[in-house]
Order: C-alpha cells, then sequence, then structure tokens
C-alpha cells in the first residue's frame, strides 16, 4: 500500500483570480500545513518556490505555466468548472494529475493533493527509466566493442565475453555499460582469461 503524503510546510501557488472559491481552497490547504501564495500571472518557480501547483483551467493559458505536461518539475492540479474538452486537455498537456472541481469543497482538496503527487512521482519515475534505458541502448555498441576485445583475448564466445563484463561490474559496483566504456576506452585493461 502507498502511503499518503504529509504535506506540512508545502508551499502552494495558486494560478487564478482571488474569489469565495479560492478562499476556501487556500484556508484549506493552511488547515493541511501548507503555505498558500495566490496569483493570477504566469508562474515563475525561481521568483516564487512552490512544491505543489493549482491552476485554473477554466481560464489558464499556455504561458500561465512555463513547461508541458511531461516535464512539470512539481505535482500540478487543475480546478475546473466546465466539462470543456479543451479545458480538460489543457490541464492534462500542462501535467495536471488530478482536478478538483468548482465551486471547491473541502474535502476535495486533500484527495487532490494526494492524487496529483503520486501522479508526478509516476511521471518522473516513468522518466527517469526510459532515460536509463535510452542510456543503456546508446551505449549498446560500446558494450559489444568491449565483447569483441574480451573475445580477442581470451579467444571465447559472445556468453563468455558477456559474462565477463558481467562479473567486472560487479566488482567495480558499476554498470555493464560504464565498464565496457572503460574498456574501449583504454581506462580498464582487457580481461585475461578467468
Amino acid at each position: 500500500m502507498t502511503r499518503t503524503p504529509n504535506f506540512v510546510s508545502w508551499r502552494a501557488a495558486i494560478l487564478h483570480r482571488a474569489d469565495d472559491n479560492i478562499e476556501r481552497l487556500k484556508r484549506q490547504l493552511e488547515r493541511l500545513g501548507v503555505t498558500v501564495l495566490v496569483q493570477w500571472k504566469p508562474l515563475d518557480l525561481a521568483e516564487t518556490p512552490a512544491d505543489i501547483v493549482l491552476v485554473d483551467a477554466d481560464q489558464g493559458w499556455d504561458d500561465l505555466l512555463p513547461w508541458d505536461g511531461d516535464d512539470a518539475p512539481v505535482p500540478v492540479v487543475a480546478l475546473l468548472g466546465s466539462e470543456a474538452p479543451g479545458r480538460i486537455a489543457w490541464a492534462l498537456g500542462k501535467g495536471a494529475g488530478a482536478l478538483i472541481a468548482k465551486p471547491v469543497t473541502a474535502s476535495s482538496v486533500y484527495p487532490a493533493l494526494v492524487l496529483a503527487t503520486h501522479a508526478h512521482h509516476e511521471r518522473t519515475a516513468v522518466k527517469a527509466r526510459i532515460a536509463g534505458l535510452e542510456e543503456r541502448l546508446r551505449l549498446r555498441p560500446i558494450v559489444y566493442d568491449a565483447m569483441r576485445s574480451i573475445m580477442a583475448v581470451q579467444g571465447g564466445d559472445e556468453t563468455g565475453a558477456y559474462r565477463t563484463l558481467c562479473r567486472l561490474a560487479m566488482q567495480r559496483r558499476l554498470t555493464v555499460e560504464h565498464v565496457a566504456a572503460a574498456i574501449v576506452a583504454g581506462h580498464e585493461p582487457v580481461p585475461r582469461a578467468m
């Protein structure tokens, strides 16, 4: 089971015009221990640090949030009062992982924060995994070059050369790709028969 986060000491940026909904939202966030800043101008996280962003998806525009959905640096919650598909698509395109329907109710705030935070962590983990796999794929020719060097020295086959690379990687506590790169670059000697 996934643990639900504690939002005490978090900073929230609410990108919305001030109104009664936002006052209710702000009070509920403050009850959860969140420091809140309300503004209706484009967000600059360097100027306005935030751990989570709640944004008016009904009237938001592209420059309001300076990222695309997959690049959202923090969890995003959409505040939405309409069912317009274009507004929902805009919110998703900006990385919204949860929705709070307007008019805002106190009981909708905490679940939305939890869902947005979870979605953001999942998205970040997937991006990191893809980046790791892409690097491994990019380094695959180097692994093969190292295997050919090992086969030339040891006289074995590809399976034996790969086992040698794996054994070296475990001994050095590095990835196979990094050991192979060190062998190809000449920083690691080509291992003799083990």
